[in-house]
Formats: structure tokens, C-alpha cells, sequence
């Protein structure tokens, strides 16, 4: 079995052929798909969606590149949507949140602050309802981390396409996150990705696509759109750096998934 720990199922590049990707997942052994939200806009669409396919699931947040679009209002609305989606079995957590210190516009003065305020009031709706959250780290990881520590209820849960240093590898790891590998380590010249992938053990890490972006290197143009069906070569490249055989791959990261994301089973469960 297989998770899609982190695929954003609900854009604009899966509407000509949604339920043929979704089925098509399928086919190759996912079992789980984990559809967060980046903004009030996209709530229900996610929601729906992950109602819409088998072993669909879906989060609920703000992503930081959206807090600059974002209302204040939106986080009271988010509130709410969180405490109604609270008896779904497809909830699974709060994101997709966090910083994003790469993009030059958001990264610096006003704009920065509003993604630390909008960061931290997500955590702690996330400590006020005891769920897991999903993290955009995006040159941020120390920045990240510090909120963190000034939010000891957050229980964890997914640093989404991380490429950190190994002391902040290990930061998140002890602080209850496990590590999302994709597409990215597919490549030979993402030798700092690579590493973890082969260093950090399978009990820290899982599955992520982050479907249709971070395609894997075998896409070439014109077909670089990604889709979680990509998840069984992604947990191959994986297996590849390990020198661990590929079910204990697809076990090991299925079972941390399920770990940091307790109330995934029961979406997984609904299917």
C-alpha cells in the first residue's frame, strides 16, 4: 500500500481528467491521498474531492503564500470549518501552513510578519484541536521551528518537501514530524535530499507527490504534469537510496503516515 501524503488533487491541471488520475492511483497501489487546502477559496473543494475518491483525505489551512490574499476574518472562518469538520473521517489535519521565505515579495518586512502571525494562530488552532499539521518549509526551517517550540501542544505531524540541513532534519524529527519525500529526490544533483532519504530512518519519513508539481526526473516535456500514480517510482528511487528492498519501503513510510496522521486511517478505512 501507498500514501499521497501531499497532493493537491483539486487544481486546474487535473480538471480535464480528475476521476481518470484518481483512478488511475488507484491502479498503482495508492491507497490514501492526502488533499490539503491552501485557502478559504478552496475549502469545500477539497473537502468534496476527498469525498470523491477512494482513500481520499483532506487538511484545512492557510498556506503561506495566500496569507497575502487572505482576510483576517479567514482565520476566524477557518476556525469554525475546523471544529464542523471535526466528526468527518476524512479530516486529517490542519495545512497546508507554514513560511515561505523564497519568494522575495513575502519574505521580507509587513509581509513576512503577516505569514509568522497567520503561521502561528494555525498552530495553535491545531493545539487547540489536537491535530497534526502539514508544513510548506521553504527557506524557513529555523524560523519554523522556533514557532514550534513556543507551541509545545502541536503534535506534530508532516514537513512537506523538506530540504534542510541534517541538525534541522533532526529538529523536526523530535519534535514529532516525519519528513515528505517526492519528486525532488529523484534527482541525482539533489544531493542534500538524497541524503536524508538514505540517512533518515524509514519511521521519520513518508510518500509525497505534490501533484501536479515537483514532477519526478523520469517526466519530461511536453508531459510534465505530475499525479500520484508517480508515488510507486517515487518509492522505488527511494528503495534505490536505501539499498532496502521496495515493500519495506511502501511499509515503512505507509506506517509513519498513519502514525503522524492518526485519524488518516479512518479516511483510508471509509474507502
Amino acid at each position: 500500500m501507498l500514501i499521497d501524503t501531499h497532493c493537491h488533487l483539486d487544481a486546474a491541471e487535473f480538471d480535464p481528467d480528475r476521476a481518470e488520475v484518481a483512478r488511475r492511483a488507484w491502479a498503482s497501489g495508492v491507497r490514501g491521498i492526502v488533499i490539503p487546502a491552501v485557502g478559504l477559496a478552496n475549502f469545500s473543494a477539497v473537502r468534496d474531492l476527498a469525498h470523491a475518491v477512494e482513500g481520499g483525505a483532506y487538511a484545512l489551512g492557510i498556506h503561506p503564500l495566500y496569507v497575502q490574499h487572505a482576510r483576517d476574518e479567514d482565520l476566524d472562518e477557518l476556525r469554525r470549518q475546523v471544529a464542523d469538520a471535526m466528526g468527518d473521517p476524512r479530516f486529517v489535519a490542519i495545512g497546508e501552513i507554514g513560511l515561505d521565505f523564497f519568494v522575495r515579495e513575502v519574505a521580507e518586512g509587513a509581509a513576512r510578519q503577516r505569514q509568522e502571525r497567520f503561521y502561528a494562530a494555525q498552530l495553535d488552532l491545531a493545539a487547540e484541536y489536537g491535530l497534526p499539521v502539514l508544513l510548506h518549509v521553504r527557506r524557513s526551517q529555523d524560523i519554523l521551528l522556533k514557532h514550534l517550540r513556543r507551541k509545545p501542544g502541536v503534535r506534530g505531524g508532516i514537513a512537506h518537501a523538506f530540504n534542510g540541513s541534517a541538525q534541522q532534519a533532526q529538529a523536526f524529527v523530535q519534535r514529532g514530524f516525519a519528513l515528505g519525500m517526492g519528486g525532488a529526490m529523484t534527482y541525482p544533483r539533489a544531493l542534500q535530499i538524497r541524503r536524508h532519504a538514505a540517512a533518515v530512518g524509514l519511521d521519520h519519513l513518508v510518500l509525497e507527490t505534490d501533484a501536479p508539481d515537483i514532477p519526478p526526473a523520469w517526466l519530461h516535456e511536453p508531459h510534465r504534469r505530475n499525479a500520484p500514480h508517480e508515488l510507486a517510482g517515487i518509492a522505488e528511487a527511494l528503495a534505490a537510496l536505501r539499498g532496502e528492498p521496495v515493500e519495506a519501503v511502501r511499509a515503512g513510510t505507509t506506517a509513519t503516515a498513519l502514525r503522524v496522521l492518526p485519524r488518516l486511517a479512518g479516511a483510508i478505512g471509509a474507502a
